[in-house]
């Protein structure tokens, strides 16, 4: 039997104000929380359409830090709470060097079809796999990656 559709990891990012719900915030309590709040029906779409075990990049909005922070994974699909709706995410990892919205439209060639330049007011977006690997790149990765940072910049792979 083959893959399907629903069988390949997909990766996204969630946009956040840290003053709101920071990476901090994130970290805490074991690293677990409930992914709510999203209005925009696009941006719920694509909240719906997050799966077990996907990757998202945790993304500080606002005028003073738009960057990415850290990775969280889903760890509950989309369910119906008091409210709206949501997912639960727990985080992975630490970003080793948070990746700023400036660096990222500099770096990322193709990514006319990233959905952060697109549509920028989407709080949830998807990331394709090519700029999901190039944004890891620019930040080094992130702690939980399998990665293992020596004591300079270069990362080794872990074997």
């Amino acid at each position: 039997m083959g893959k399907t559709k629903r069988d390949e990891k997909q990766y996204w990012l969630l946009k956040t104000e840290p003053g709101e719900w920071s990476w901090d915030d994130q970290a805490s309590n074991g690293g677990l929380s409930k992914w709510d709040g999203v209005k925009n029906h696009q941006a719920l779409k694509h909240l719906k359409s997050a799966r077990l075990h996907d990757l998202c990049f945790f993304y500080h909005s606002g005028t003073k830090s738009r960057r990415i922070v850290g990775v969280v994974t889903v760890v509950r699909e989309w369910y119906d709470d008091e409210v709206d709706g949501a997912i639960d995410v727990k985080a992975v990892g630490e970003m080793r060097r948070p990746v700023d919205l400036k660096e990222m439209k500099g770096e990322l060639k193709n990514g006319k079809e990233f959905g952060l330049f697109r549509q920028p007011r989407l709080s949830v977006v998807p990331v394709p796999v090519d700029i999901w690997e190039k944004i890891c790149e620019l930040g080094n990765g992130y702690e939980g990656d399998g990665v293992i940072a020596s004591d300079g910049d270069e990362v080794d792979e872990h074997v």
